[in-house]
């Protein structure tokens, strides 16, 4: 489409955004996405004293979402001046005075299968601008005679458009002489239009505010997901982040948010900062629809045999005994489970560097080489909590250990987030468990970037303010518009446990909404809690990865209702929040006119069950429009089978 720069429409973007002196007019490109409704506009300003600085903006259909916004990062050590000839009064605004050297153009339009996910197939269709900068001059002659190439540094800015988002990310090219640089800061800001609001979280397991763009009381997690007064939605969000430090988004100024490191990061060229996401839906559920985004950003699969690789659903022996463990073995084979997870205390206090992972505690009655082969006899799979105080010292030891037991897989317990050091480490542990055949579950403040298209022994992750807080139904309804446009969260869904504040029907209906390859069911409940109750069949029967995933219809904090496939049967979830509601369910993702059976599994106060969940079924046809009454925090959970 169009995938060059209109000549007519740079001359007036160039006159609309500033006057002519200020804009470098050669520096101005535009991106659009393959169906022309996102542009991507970067552009170089020039001030008075002739230093130049970069820019961009974003419209999506015409409409303002970015507005004019900075771009760029800091470096910050002695090869400001040594390496790069750069005096050091420059240096805090080191990606000043770049000069533009030319842009690259590109378009890709393929399709990929992913071992699993929340679709069967991935579109990947992008178009993309590499635009290349200079700083430095290489002709400068050295002492020596000839040339200095020490003084001279390249810098890519990567702009991918796809119909699902757009991306950009800071590549640094392969530098003369190997150039290592110290980055101190990213610059990057978001200017977004007045009246904004955004669902705010200040840590991963955190709970949501919604709030305007100023007097934030701390930075905010990401994704960031915004609320335009055009009627837009808008999620910031970041990819590929495998071995750099954690970002989180802080005001720069009202309406202006920046990109925020955790720390400093050192990197030698060559060398990409993760991506920077923009994703635009007129609909919140659009964001959700096209979160494969997220993935397409990150390297194909580096595991050439993943037949090992099985998600399913899991039960947690919260009791550490042989016993207990072996009634959750059975219990998982008569409720359709895969796999029972040994939780924290079975090698000792996991919070002690002293306690070896290698071993069974003395005082635990647990045999789990014994364990792991009765539960295979019988289908199922055994996972183990590890501490990372222990996955520290013993990854190495205990990889080949386990795998010799039969452990199918490792939930890394208070892992450490935010660092260079220890973002690269935990990606590094995936990759060892990977080679011996082990899945992976990383717990506490972990947010997902994607890695798992890369490595999908990663099946899924915490960092989310799931069931162990106990949530209300309201942050419930934020989840999927936030957290979830990420990747896989390990909500660790209760059933019987007392404290739950939402309906039954609730929960059994985020068995569908919140998508995690390894899904955690009955948290907090042991295999004894369960006394017949008829609608744990849904439970039962729901998969944990899919065909196709639709958004029915939702709106933030209030309401969801997510429809997903798996084969021929599909699967709907439909939550509230706080207050009851009519929902309404039209089934255009049905062959229109074909005969389905509809099973529904409702909250209703008449039922004398202790869960009060009635379970009943009926005819429909394709195209029909359902219609639930849904009580305050309730939901209902639904399957239809041909």
């Amino acid at each position: 489409m169009r995938k060059w720069v209109n000549a007519f429409v740079i001359l007036l973007f160039y006159c609309s955004v500033s006057s002519a002196s200020e804009v470098v007019f050669d520096t101005v490109n535009e991106l659009f996405s393959p169906d022309g409704n996102y542009c991507f506009r970067f552009y170089q300003k020039q001030d008075r004293r002739e230093n130049k600085q970069m820019y961009y903006t974003l419209t999506y259909k015409g409409k303002e979402v970015i507005k004019e916004s900075v771009l760029g990062v800091q470096v910050e050590n002695h090869l400001s001046e040594l390496a790069l000839g750069i005096p050091l009064d420059e240096a805090p605004d080191w990606c000043s005075n770049l000069s533009f050297t030319g842009v690259d153009r590109n378009t890709t339009h393929e399709y990929w299968t992913p071992v699993y996910g929340e679709r069967s197939w991935v579109k990947n269709h992008y178009n993309e601008m590499i635009l290349h900068f200079q700083k430095g001059n290489i002709q400068e002659e050295s002492m020596e005679g000839g040339y200095d190439r020490r003084k001279v540094y390249y810098l890519d800015l990567i702009v991918r458009a796809f119909d699902e988002g757009v991306a950009f990310c800071y590549y640094f090219p392969e530098a003369l002489n190997g150039l290592f640089i110290h980055i101190t800061e990213e610059q990057t800001r978001f200017h977004m239009p007045a009246g904004t609001m955004a669902w705010y979280e200040r840590w991963a397991q955190g709970p949501y505010e919604l709030l305007p763009l100023e007097n934030w009381p701390d930075e905010s997690e990401r994704p960031l997901t915004l609320q335009l007064e055009n009627g837009l939605y808008v999620a910031l969000a970041e990819a590929r982040m495998t071995d750099f430090v954690r970002t989180k988004f802080r005001l720069d100024a009202t309406n202006s948010l920046q990109t925020s490191l955790y720390s400093s990061a050192d990197i030698i060229t060559p060398y990409a900062m993760p991506w920077r996401v923009i994703m635009v839906a007129e609909k919140p559920g659009g964001l959700i629809e096209n979160n494969d985004i997220i993935l397409n950003l990150n390297p194909s699969c580096e595991i050439e045999n993943t037949h090992w690789i099985k998600p399913g659903k899991v039960i947690r022996v919260a009791r550490v005994t042989q016993e207990d463990a072996k009634a959750c073995v059975d219990f998982a084979l008569e409720r359709g489970l895969q796999y029972v997870h040994i939780d924290a205390g079975w090698y000792g206090p996991e919070m002690k560097m002293s306690s070896d992972a290698t071993a069974i505690d003395p005082s635990k009655d647990l045999d789990l080489q014994e364990l792991c082969t009765y539960a295979s006899s019988r289908g199922i799979g055994v996972w183990v909590y590890v501490n990372q105080r222990a996955l520290i010292q013993q990854l190495d030891e205990i990889l080949p250990h386990y795998k010799e037991w039969g452990i199918k897989g490792i939930k890394f317990g208070f892992v450490q987030v935010g660092n260079q050091y220890w973002t690269k480490w935990l990606h590094e542990a995936v990759k060892k468990c990977a080679a011996y055949g082990i899945m992976v579950d990383i717990h506490d403040e972990y947010r997902p970037t994607g890695f798992s298209r890369t490595y999908p022994n990663l099946l899924t992750q915490e960092g989310i303010h799931g069931n162990e807080e106990m949530p209300d139904a309201t942050h419930n309804a934020v989840l999927p518009f936030t957290r979830y446009l990420a990747g896989a969260g390990d909500y660790t869904v209760c059933y019987y446990n007392s404290r739950i504040k939402n309906t039954h029907a609730h929960q059994l209906a985020l068995s569908v909404i919140c998508y995690s390859p390894l899904q955690f069911l009955y948290w907090y409940d042991q295999p004894s809690a369960y006394r017949g109750e008829p609608e744990i069949e849904f439970f039962d029967k729901v998969p944990t990865v899919w065909d196709d995933t639709r958004v029915v219809d939702g709106k933030i904090g209030e309401y969801i209702v997510t429809a997903r496939r798996s084969a021929d049967e599909w699967f709907i979830g439909a939550i509230t929040n706080t207050e009851a509601r009519r929902i309404e369910v039209p089934t255009g993702f049905l062959e229109k006119g074909k005969k389905y059976t509809l099973h529904m599994y409702e909250d209703d106060e008449k039922i004398k069950t202790r869960t009060k969940v009635k379970v009943s079924k009926k005819q429909i046809k394709g195209g029909d429009t359902l219609k639930f009454d849904l009580q305050a925090s309730g939901g209902v959970a639904l399957h239809i089978c041909p």
